[in-house]
């Protein structure tokens, strides 16, 4: 085959990794995983792309794919298609707006000053370069990381965990850091400590807290409830050593993505369940709060939201190992979606809408469930033009979402500490446009109109109530 038809169908091929971004397949199992891995790496190292498919674009216009007609069509869509990718990409930086709008609606407009004024002068407002240029950065030198810490045993095999905190920890002054508490996804099947939510837990060390990421058992070889289990089992251990480490055993919430949301939900809304804490029911693990990026919440799927029957096979044959149908109590036991009461803590749910391994829409059920029930905040964001497992990676996009994730610890840790109910403050006229059909979002409020809402909003209302709830509780 000549250079110019080659260069066409190489074009071609490029192309269909752009369009996936924009059309992910979201019918098939295995066609929807294949989807997901390929947008997520597209989109998401967007100026990679275009980099390597540039210099291949170089390549074949010196072996002369440009003397035919097919050739100069091939240049044609490697223009169209990186100019789509590059302008998504950019378009990562407007999730910046898109999540202080969510944190308006879910904390009020003026939580930013409840924010403590020393650990505002560390927040980032947008990205840098570094988010580009270091998209797999793992390291930072003003964090500490203490690698493989046991923290329970199954058996011969020990169950370990990973501590990252400042290393200048003079800087922070002596008070008790604040700990994140990080489950890793894979499916309850793969997966370990060292890969995901780095970029949060190095922020967040920078900045003082204390992080802990944990393995858990996993599928085939455990089967549900083992792996909330041992989850459980990490937070007894943090109220047992985590003072060693300088952190405070007593303040705690929870981050996971994917399985990890899962498991990270389902600990924060089932504080001191027996049936999860055998052997060590005496533990206090209630958590102040949950910070969940893409996870599954119904595992029952009574809504029939799932356009395919890959999560609902994996639970079947690897981690309930049995089916709806037959352990329909066990599932619903492990949905977090029906364990949501009033007490519930304050939560940040967080979701791409082209998630193609977990349904949008499940994310958005789960978070108008808590609005209507949990007395805390949840702040739902909604991140345009998303895949799975989108903030792992460094990027523009990613770190203005794991921006808004800072503020709301933050705003979280400031009211604990000075004694204030951490309360949800919903305007009226925020509630009656959230139960809008045709929106997405918490209570179907589309977080892509968050701002439009906001601006309808009385803000001296939302002031006065937030003024009027710290005054009650102080």
């Amino acid at each position: 085959m000549s250079a110019p038809w080659l260069f066409l169908l190489a074009s071609l091929w490029g192309a269909w990794f752009t369009w996936n971004t924009r059309a992910p397949v979201y019918v098939g199992a295995r066609r929807s995983f294949l989807s997901f891995f390929a947008g997520w790496l597209t989109s998401d190292l967007a100026p990679y792309q275009v980099a390597w498919q540039v210099v291949a674009t170089a390549v074949f216009v010196w072996m002369g794919a440009l003397d035919t007609w097919p050739g100069w069509l091939g240049l044609a869509v490697c223009a169209v298609s990186w100019s789509i990718l590059i302008r998504d990409y950019l378009r990562g930086s407007e999730a910046g707006q898109l999540v202080e709008n969510a944190l308006a609606v879910g904390l009020g407009t003026s939580y930013r000053d409840e924010i403590d004024a020393e650990a505002a002068k560390r927040l980032r407002s947008g990205s840098d370069w570094r988010d580009v240029v270091f998209p797999f950065a793992r390291g930072d030198r003003a964090v500490e990381r203490i690698r493989d810490v046991e923290y329970a045993r199954d058996g011969a095999k020990s169950l370990l965990l990973d501590v990252y905190r400042p290393r200048d920890r003079a800087a922070f002054g002596e008070s008790p850091r604040p700990v994140l508490l990080q489950v890793h996804g894979g499916g309850w099947v793969v997966g370990t400590k060292n890969e995901q939510a780095v970029p949060l837990m190095l922020r967040m060390a920078r900045h003082g807290w204390t992080c802990i990421s944990i393995d858990y058992r996993l599928s085939p070889r455990a089967t549900f409830p083992d792996h909330i289990v041992d989850v459980k089992r990490a937070i007894a251990w943090i109220r047992e050593n985590a003072a060693s480490y300088g952190a405070d055993p007593d303040w705690v919430v929870v981050t996971g993505g994917s399985a990890g949301g899962h498991l990270a939900s389902l600990a924060a809304l089932t504080a001191n369940d027996p049936a999860f804490q055998p052997g060590f029911t005496d533990v206090d693990t209630t958590l102040q709060g949950c910070v969940s990026f893409y996870g599954v919440y119904d595992f029952t799927d009574e809504a029939k939201l799932y356009r395919n029957d890959g999560i609902r096979m994996l639970l079947q044959r690897y981690v309930m190992k049995a089916s709806r149908e037959e352990a329909p109590d066990r599932y619903r036991a492990a949905s977090p979606v029906c364990r949501i009461h009033p007490e519930a803590p304050p939560f940040l749910v967080i979701h791409g809408d082209r998630d193609t391994l977990v349904p949008v829409a499940e994310a958005r059920q789960f978070a108008e469930k808590l609005r209507d029930v949990s007395e805390a905040p949840v702040v739902y964001v909604e991140v345009p033009g998303t895949q799975h497992g989108f903030e792992i990676l460094r990027s523009p996009r990613a770190a203005h979402v794991l921006n808004g994730v800072e503020r709301f610890l933050l705003r979280l840790d400031a009211l604990s500490r000075a004694g204030v109910a951490v309360e949800s403050q919903p305007a009226q006229e925020t509630l009656e446009r959230a139960a809008d059909p045709g929106a997405n979002g918490v209570g179907e409020l589309g977080v892509a109109r968050a701002e439009e809402v906001i601006g309808s909003v009385d803000h001296a209302e939302i002031g006065g109530r937030s003024d009027a709830i710290r005054k009650g509780a102080a």
